[in-house]
This record gives C-alpha cells, structure tokens and sequence, in this order.
C-alpha cells in the first residue's frame, strides 16, 4: 500500500474484480479510445484474467499494478510500474474512471510511482509512453514532471490512436 497524498495505491486484490468491472465500464467511451483491452463487453472474466496476470506480474517481478483509491475507499481508477522497457528502466502506466479525471488523481499516482521508483536500487530512468493524440495522458505527465524525449512510429491498436507513441521521462 502507498499513500499518493489524497489517494491510496493498493495491489490488487481478487475481491475487487466486480469493482474493477463496473470501474472499466463506466469510463469506456474515455478508455477504449487509448487502452485495447478496454472493450465494450469487458466483464468479469476480463476483470479476473487482468487480477491473475497481475499476481504472477508481480511474483516475476515484471509489473506492479495498482487500484488507485480516493481516501474514502473509493476505486477510482488504476498504476502501474513495469519493465517492459528493459533493464534499468521502470515505465508508469495509468487510467482514472471519467467521472473522476480532472482531480490530479492520475498526475498524483503517476508523481507517487515515479518518486518510489526513482528510489529503487537499479532504476536510471522512470518512463511514461502514451499517443501523441492522448491530450489528457499528455497533460498528466507533464504535470507529474515527466518531459517528451522522443516520438516513434507504432501500430494503432485503439480508435483514437495516431500511430505516433510519445516517450516521456521523470526529471
């Protein structure tokens, strides 16, 4: 558990795969525009197989995923740390519900892992990718002090995507 200020950060947990559910399905006109597993028949299977890959994530020591709380319990969302960019960096991934964006919840639990990762022996660089057409994940990051290092070519694989992913690192 990792206290974000206003917010909580928790591993994840089987029990809240309901949750997790009605979470994903009252932001998806938001989050299927940037996030491909965010589809219009996400359910509770979708929500258990993301909870399972989670543990065993976090076991190997490849992913740590986070359900983003408010201080009164409420799920508002989720964050990540992962290392899918290789040895010696950790890249931040996170979504907030839509009834909830625009509180610095996002920029709050991206600033949070970005400070713990910075802590950890072996990390040089904290990272954050998002697509150039992704306004609002552009707009966490530079207010968690992330700043753009790069532009590359990738596939689309949501409707809102450009087709350019946009490198950010924490300074």
């Amino acid at each position: 558990m990792i206290n974000a200020g206003g917010l909580v950060l928790k591993r994840w947990e089987p029990a809240w795969a309901a949750a997790l559910v009605e979470v994903v399905r009252a932001s998806l006109p938001e989050l299927n525009r940037f996030m491909p597993w965010a589809h219009q028949g996400y359910g509770v299977e979708d929500a258990d197989a993301f909870l399972t890959t989670s543990a065993s994530d976090w076991e190997r020591g490849t992913a740590f995923n986070y359900a983003v709380f408010t201080a009164i319990g409420e799920l508002v969302g989720a964050a990540s740390l992962m290392t899918r960019m290789g040895p010696g960096v950790l890249e931040i991934g996170y979504w907030i519900h839509s009834a909830h964006t625009g509180q610095g919840y996002a920029t709050a639990a991206a600033r949070t892992l970005a400070s713990l990762a910075r802590s950890l022996p072996g990390v040089d660089r904290v990272a954050l990718r998002h697509d150039a057409a992704n306004a609002g994940s552009a707009a966490v990051a530079g207010k968690a002090g992330f700043v753009e290092v790069d532009r590359f070519a990738r596939s689309v694989e949501a409707p809102g995507e450009s087709g350019v992913a946009v490198l950010r690192e924490w300074r």
